[in-house]
């Protein structure tokens, strides 16, 4: 069956399992979805349930045990190493729940870091300035991150995530350390912007409040898709 145009990803039979002493822990157990251009797809599941191993599988940060990522018909481990890592640099953006900036550098700096390596110094932080703008930021540019509060941060981190314009952007969690109100104003930023850019997001949570904020909602349990036989139609479509 070819790869439909519109279709930007697809996991296929995705397994994963981790090694602790004598005990092997089978994590994911043969996940397979795919995700439209344009779509924005939350993953939800109780905590431990395997939610951030599939993203990280997703986005070409965890190599599975078995089974393929395809990004625009493209396998992505099927790539070198280094392929892989320009792969994420150009294509991807990734906010995480405990935000990941760097203490040493100033907020524009932090969002500029990831075009540092594709553009003039000067242009990658002209462009982290506007998309600080963007996320409410514009006149915190002077700040650290420790200057500036957990939604602040946040704010910060998608707005380095949109750096490079990527093609999709996957979040773990992006609520997790910030309260309800903190965490609805973040969001309302993040949903904005994706919607405006027409970027494709994936999203785990283990929140029903922000999965139904996207356009579709799956459920991760015992390491697979929930009623995921049931599900082939819609996965697969």
């Amino acid at each position: 069956m070819g790869e439909k145009e519109e279709t930007i990803l697809r996991a296929e039979n995705i397994k994963r399992s981790y090694t602790i002493g004598k005990t092997t822990l089978d994590v994911l157990k043969g996940v397979s979805l795919s995700v439209d251009a344009g779509e924005t797809l939350s993953i939800m599941g109780e905590s431990g349930s395997g939610k951030s191993t599939l993203l990280h599988v997703l986005g070409g940060l965890d190599t599975p045990k078995d089974g393929v990522v395809r990004f625009n018909g493209h396998s992505v481990y099927g790539m070198s190493s280094q392929r892989r890592a320009r792969f994420r640099a150009e294509n991807v953006g990734y906010v995480f729940q405990s935000f990941h900036l760097l203490p040493e550098l100033d907020i524009v700096e932090n969002v500029a870091l990831p075009a540092m390596a594709q553009r003039s110094r000067g242009d990658a932080k002209a462009r982290a300035k506007e998309l600080l703008v963007e996320v409410g930021l514009g006149e915190r540019v002077g700040h650290r991150p420790q200057e500036l509060s957990g939604g602040e941060q946040q704010r910060v981190a998608i707005a380095r995530a949109l750096m490079n314009d990527p093609d999709i952007i996957f979040c773990d969690e992006p609520t997790g350390n910030l309260d309800s109100r903190t965490g609805e104003k973040v969001l309302n930023y993040l949903f904005q912007l994706v919607e405006a850019r027409r970027h494709t997001l994936v999203l785990v949570t283990h929140s029903q409040d922000v999965a139904s904020r996207c356009s579709r909602e799956l459920f991760l349990k015992d390491g697979l898709l929930d009623n995921q036989g049931k599900m082939n139609e819609d996965i697969f479509r």
